[in-house]
């Protein structure tokens, strides 16, 4: 998109309220809906006053949060519902309660689930099915113990996009994982991906990632819904969410199907985040990843590579 997409709201203090006990332990109990998101709502489970938040691109005025901080938003409700083992299944209620059964179609889908660990591992983006009674069904992404954080992104038939976050937890031993350390450039199942960017907080940063197989430049990328590339963030401490696309794109006559995926955006704020860049080549969607400390001393990317493997465990792929 040629609008840089705004990340804004809570400084990285919330991390107090959102951390999770990580660490060598273990998680008890059933997977299950954890209440985390520490946001007051108003009547009827929407934002309360001054904490509106949106999707894909939500705003970055003065009193609006960033996608994924809240369970319910303008009377939208996510609800994780009882799933066979293996699965993972959940509503969206609306304002008067009921299950959502009429979304619109984005990005060539009408829901995108993003899931990931609270220590920013294990990231995975999927779609789930619509089922008539307006539950939502997906073979479970949530592949380790510990406590996940769930994203529905979605746009309701006639309303508002909208990016919706749940805490859920996968008992099991656990070990934290270290955030990687800031770098320029990752391997995934053979793909070198290469970053440039420094991001400042509250300012309009170009993302460029440039993708190469076995040295040679990759110029045939394949569409994946509707794009060249797909990029999520996540901020540590609280997970905020921001979803971009790329500026142009398949069909607009201007955007060459690689080597180069650009994209437009702002955060809002010093810290680390994540970053995690879908694309599609040979018919398979890989999953790169990076660490970047945004108006930090370091900010700039070191040349040291992330190894990936196919367990989601930093870069994965999938058909």
């Amino acid at each position: 998109m040629n609008t840089a997409t705004k990340l804004t709201g809570f400084a990285l203090g919330l991390a107090a309220v959102f951390g999770a006990a990580y660490g060598v332990g273990q998680v008890t109990g059933p997977a299950a809906p954890v209440v985390a998101d520490g946001h007051d709502t108003g009547p009827h489970g929407t934002a309360a006053p001054g904490q509106e938040t949106g999707g894909h691109d939500a705003s970055g005025a003065a009193g609006h949060l960033p996608g994924g901080l809240l369970v319910s938003d303008r009377g939208y409700t996510l609800v994780p519902v009882a799933a066979t083992e293996g699965e993972f299944a959940f509503r969206v209620t609306g304002p008067e309660g009921k299950p959502v059964t009429r979304y619109e179609v984005t990005h060539d889908k009408p829901m995108h689930l993003i899931v990931a660990r609270r220590d920013l591992s294990g990231f995975q983006h999927v779609h789930p099915e619509l089922a008539a009674d307006g539950t939502w069904r997906v073979a479970s992404p949530l592949n380790s113990p510990g406590v996940w954080r769930a994203f529905a992104d979605f746009t309701p038939t006639g309303g508002e996009p909208l990016t919706l976050g749940v805490d859920v937890t996968v008992p099991g031993e656990l070990t934290e994982q270290a955030l990687p350390a800031p770098a320029s450039s990752t391997t995934v199942h053979g793909y070198t991906v290469d970053f440039h960017g420094t991001p400042q907080p509250g300012q309009s940063t170009t993302l460029t990632f440039s993708v190469s197989r076995d040295g040679v430049p990759v110029r045939d990328l394949e569409p994946y819904l509707g794009a060249y590339g797909h990029l999520v963030a996540l901020r540590q401490g609280d997970l905020a969410y921001l979803h971009v696309h790329p500026e142009g794109g398949p069909g607009d006559g201007l955007t060459a199907p690689g080597p180069q995926v650009r994209f437009g955006a702002e955060f809002p704020s010093a810290g680390a985040y994540r970053l995690y860049l879908d694309f599609r080549h040979d018919g398979v969607v890989r999953t790169a990843e990076f660490t970047v400390h945004v108006g930090a001393p370091g900010a700039i990317p070191s040349p040291n590579g992330v190894i990936a493997d196919e367990h989601g465990t930093p870069g994965h792929e999938h058909n």
